[in-house]
């Protein structure tokens, strides 16, 4: 098995390591970021000399660590991207709290491929707990300005994805959010957390069948399944490395704590994904080379319970291998998910998902996404959209005084 790789095909970019949200757990918040990554945005003069430098270059993860559309030269990457035909994709996850309106349009004119929307709960107190100074409305109204926008172009760019990381006070409302990112046209992907100490889950069984896994926490699915939860990503150090938003070479999308030594601005992406350390690196991950102080690998938790199982990482060299943030674990909950081939207005959707109802229950949680949303159509002013909700909801109840008293008050506004 090769330690060097080729001239990348596919990468990870960090666009912007700044975050506008202040999430408990995340090493951003805590400032643990600030020593590997630091804080900063990838200038659009890098992007194209990147780009210029390495034509074989075909796809690139624009999310990591930070919140991608806090960087003022979004729009202008993802321009020069699609004219290049350079496949882009945010599957690391963004908040989509604060997007400015041109930037909303070029997501969708200029075919962000996929991204993964990070939503912790399905009403505004559940989604503030964990996702501290965000604002549930903001989120859920940036997504239907996404499908609106994906109408106008006749396009299904970008596919979405509702990211829900399981919590104790977040659980009850799994099978809302599933509802609503069906309403919504999203893919649902329930993910374990990272931090057993903040909100622990209180059903287990409820959790572990949520999430695909069978497995309440990470530490239930490294018992289980004989491996770290997350361990697929070392597989991004061949696959598709982690260069920080000022060039440095990260690895994958873990690593916040140091780097290979390599420049991909200043030395050249190839070199910079073949140096020294990165070369033993991988030779580390396959069991071929002992640990060493000066590869980041050597303190990250995944490789240090690789090396005390004495099982390390097998490579798949299969050419549709996924990445493993939610689009490449999307791919163990396929039966989840309910793939949508294209994005139906909404009418059309509730009509197409009446042969798909499986149970009463599943019902109710469609009639209560529906509700919701026109909620929060109401409050950010868009009458009409409330009333389609609300219309689609009286449809499946036609008899509910609750849906008709909302109907009847939506349209009187």
């Amino acid at each position: 098995m090769t330690v060097t790789i080729e001239s990348p095909a596919h990468i990870r970019l960090e666009t912007s390591s700044f975050c506008n949200l202040r999430c408990p757990s995340c090493p951003t918040t805590t400032g643990a970021i600030i020593p590997a990554v630091g804080g900063g945005f990838l200038r659009f003069e890098d992007f194209r000399d990147l780009l210029d430098k390495n034509p074989r270059l075909k796809r690139i993860e624009l999310s990591n660590y930070g919140e991608i559309f806090l960087n003022p030269a979004l729009l202008r990457i993802l321009e020069l991207a699609y004219k290049r035909g350079v496949v882009l994709t945010a599957d690391n996850g963004a908040n989509l709290n604060k997007v400015r309106p041109e930037v909303l349009e070029g997501l969708v004119k200029y075919r962000l491929r996929s991204m993964v929307c990070s939503i912790d709960g399905a009403s505004e107190a559940t989604y503030s707990v964990y996702r501290v100074r965000g604002k549930f409305a903001n989120v859920i109204g940036n997504i239907r300005k996404i499908n609106m926008l994906k109408r106008r172009y006749r396009s299904r760019f970008p596919e979405l994805t509702w990211q829900f990381v399981v919590f104790g006070h977040n659980e009850h409302e799994l099978p809302l959010a599933r509802a609503m990112a069906r309403v919504l046209g999203m893919r649902f992907y329930a993910k374990l957390s990272w931090d057993p100490d903040f909100s622990p889950v209180r059903e287990a069984k409820a959790v572990g069948e949520a999430t695909g896994t069978d497995a309440a926490t990470r530490e239930e699915y490294e018992a289980l399944h004989g491996q770290d939860y997350m361990q697929d990503i070392c597989h991004q150090l061949w696959d598709a490395p982690q260069i920080n938003w000022d060039g440095k070479v990260l690895g994958c999308c873990r690593n916040f704590w140091g780097d290979f030594g390599g420049n991909a601005f200043r030395d050249g992406l190839t070199a910079s994904v073949n140096t020294e350390q990165m070369v033993h690196a991988r030779a580390m991950l396959l069991g071929r080379a002992p640990a060493r102080k000066d590869v980041p690998c050597t303190t990250c938790e995944i490789y240090i319970k690789m090396r005390e199982r004495g099982r390390w990482l097998e490579r798949d060299l299969s050419p549709h291998r996924n990445w493993p943030t939610a689009s490449g674990l999307l791919g163990r909950t396929k039966k989840l998910l309910g793939r949508t081939k294209k994005l139906y207005p909404i009418a059309r959707f509730i009509e197409a998902m009446r042969d798909h109802r499986p149970s009463i229950a599943r019902d109710e949680h469609h009639v209560e996404a529906l509700l919701q949303l026109g909620s929060i159509a109401l409050e950010r002013g868009d009458q009409a959209g409330a009333v389609g909700l609300l219309r689609r909801a009286a449809a499946l109840r036609p008899s509910n005084p609750e849906v008709s008293r909302r109907l009847a008050e939506a349209r009187a506004k």
